[in-house]
């Protein structure tokens, strides 16, 4: 009996172990229900808030003081409060739901809320328009580590008119979910010097600022022009690798610009770009990874929302990207911190600008020339573009104006830097400056395409010549690929060449530049070719061509000094092989000329 008992006691718990067990399950089970139900707890809450934080949206409009100005007519403030019954995306039956609201070509990424099918937001999100009426597209995603991120459900709300929606649950077009949305709709005054605080501010303000200045022509092909899609303009000033947190760190590079911080990763074929204009900037600061891992936190303004992938949310409505990994993290907070300083300072000297009177229209009005005064006001800008004489309309007082006033407003910005030209060839030609235009680089001149023959280039694209508002006379590009016998070159490279000619109204002197870029050498995207040929005649039968030659550097690099002494050696003798060959095209297209003249001759007599 006793050994019977004794087994019993041994198979069947004690009631203290009853007690823990119980005790334990109702923990598990409260547990399970706090991580992934919890999240309809305050579901009423938001909605019974939401229109205590709306009531504060007037309040807001006038507190959001950024740095970017727009001309849009409407502002629409949109809300994204809350979602919920979202279809679960990762195997456990969860999600990790992020929202990207657009609005005509403008997008916003909210932030990445992990492993809810119910996330609350409640993150703002600002476009600019001109007009109504627009679509606000709510799109849902599940975050996915590796693979494309799954699409959960999205909504079209149509916006007609100003005035408020109030929170609203709309039904996904999904499985299943709905989105809780609060829009409101405010008209700006157009006239007026306007601040917005939202994503969309930034790029419009950068787009305003691409059509006030003009491009510089020759300044493409970088990485953030290929990658980003940035506007020509734009070159990196410095660039690290590091790593962006998510789920885990996303390794890759940062790039900084005058204008947007970027960054890129390509991990497990996962593309990443991040595009972060510094308008929407609120603070960069230090912080850490896991720790022991330093890293920077750049912190975006209410309102402005993600840029590219969903940022890190945070309970204050400013959402951030956080960058570990860094060689020197303190280094890149200074240039970080340094860019933003001098954004800032460009922007506040462009306000001023903007607030200053025109030198040249008080000059015109106090010359009183009506004409020329409607003309500039008319264009937004003191240059005119060449040959701008011409494009006067009728009129009984512009007979007053004088050619040489015109020409002292008309001022056109250099096509290559002349500091950095070395002279590196000067010789005389058996034609004048208009003969050697037409023979060698007018559109119907085949000379370019047989010297790219002769050299075995290949994939030969040469446009047409077109007049340039920038630079005075014409521009057109040429584009092929060269062999290259560099160690560290793929067999073949892609060649950029700009090109600018202008001749002068009495035929005798040609200017003639290209800028030349190449992708695929070794620091290839840190300096630019640039090129003069000068052409003067005279005589009716011969002219002197001046050909001066430099390696502009976009940015400083440790080899700067070699390669812009290996550049002027090399380019000595490529250039030489290029004008013996275009004075032999020359002196055979003369010779052939003269021949079908002396045929006509014949014909005649």
């Amino acid at each position: 009996m006793l050994g019977f008992e004794t087994v019993v006691g041994l198979l069947l718990p004690s009631w203290e172990e009853l007690q823990l067990s119980v005790a334990a399950a109702a923990f598990l089970i409260v547990a399970y229900w706090f991580l992934t139900l919890g999240d309809g707890v305050d579901r009423t809450l938001v909605e019974t808030s939401a229109g205590a934080e709306m009531d504060d949206d007037e309040k807001e409009m006038d507190q959001s003081k950024g740095d970017l100005h727009s001309n849009s007519a409407y502002l629409i403030k949109v809300k994204l409060l809350a979602a919920k019954n979202l279809r679960g995306a990762n195997l456990n039956g969860t999600s990790d739901p992020y929202a990207i609201i657009s609005c005509g070509a403008e997008k916003c990424f909210s932030s990445m809320v992990p492993g809810s099918r119910n996330p609350i937001w409640r993150e703002g999100f600002n476009f600019a328009v001109d007009e109504l009426p627009v679509k606000i597209i709510v799109t849902i995603y599940g975050w996915d580590i590796i693979r494309r991120s799954a699409v959960l459900g999205s909504v079209t709300i149509p916006v007609e008119h100003e005035g408020r929606t109030g929170a609203i649950w709309y039904t996904l077009d999904g499985a299943s979910g709905q989105v809780c949305l609060h829009i409101k709709t405010h008209k700006l005054q157009v006239d007026s010097s306007r601040v917005l605080d939202g994503c969309s501010g930034a790029n419009t303000q950068r787009k305003a600022f691409a059509d006030q200045e003009p491009m510089v022509f020759h300044q493409k092909h970088g990485p953030l022009q290929t990658i980003f899609n940035l506007l020509s303009d734009e070159i990196v000033e410095h660039s690290y690798s590091c790593a962006l947190e998510r789920s885990f760190l996303y390794h890759g590079r940062i790039y900084i610009s005058a204008w947007n911080i970027c960054f890129h990763s390509n991990v497990f074929s996962k593309q990443i770009k991040v595009t972060v204009p510094f308008g929407d900037i609120d603070e960069i600061k230090r912080s850490r990874h896991a720790i022991i891992n330093p890293a920077i936190t750049v912190i975006l303004r209410v309102g402005a929302g993600g840029h590219g992938v969903p940022p890190l949310g945070n309970g204050d409505g400013k959402v951030r990207y956080k960058f570990a990994s860094f060689w020197n993290r303190n280094h890149v907070l200074r240039n970080l911190q340094h860019a933003v300083q001098k954004y800032h300072t460009m922007f506040e000297a462009e306000k001023k600008k903007e607030r200053e009177p025109s030198t040249l229209l008080d000059f015109i009005k106090e010359k009183q020339q009506p004409a020329l005064l409607y003309f500039v006001k008319e264009k937004k800008m003191p240059t005119l573009p060449a040959h701008s004489s011409s494009s006067f309309r009728g009129s009984e007082s512009q007979s007053n104006i004088s050619e040489e006033f015109v020409a002292k407003i008309e001022q056109f910005q250099p096509f290559i830097k002349e500091e950095v030209l070395t002279r590196i060839y000067n010789d005389v030609f058996p034609c004048t400056a208009e003969q050697f235009f037409k023979f060698v680089l007018d559109d119907g001149s085949t000379f370019t395409n047989e010297y790219h023959t002769a050299r075995k280039d290949f994939n030969l694209i040469v446009s047409q010549w077109h007049a340039s508002s920038e630079y005075n006379g014409q521009v057109r590009d040429v584009k092929y690929r060269t062999l290259c016998n560099f160690p560290l070159c793929p067999p073949d490279i892609p060649v950029t060449e700009l090109q600018h000619t202008f001749l002068s109204a009495d035929k005798k002197n040609l200017v003639f530049e290209t800028v030349q870029q190449t992708e695929g050498v070794p620091f290839a995207s840190y300096f630019e070719a640039h090129c003069r040929w000068s052409v003067e005649t005279v005589s009716e039968s011969s002219c002197t061509v001046d050909i001066t030659f430099g390696a502009y550097f976009k940015k400083w690099c440790l080899l700067q000094s070699k390669i812009k002494s290996a550049a002027v050696d090399d380019n000595k003798k490529v250039y030489k092989i290029r004008l013996d060959a275009a004075r032999s095209y020359i002196t055979k297209s003369r010779t052939s000329n003269i021949a079908s003249s002396s045929a006509v001759t014949q014909e005649n007599n």
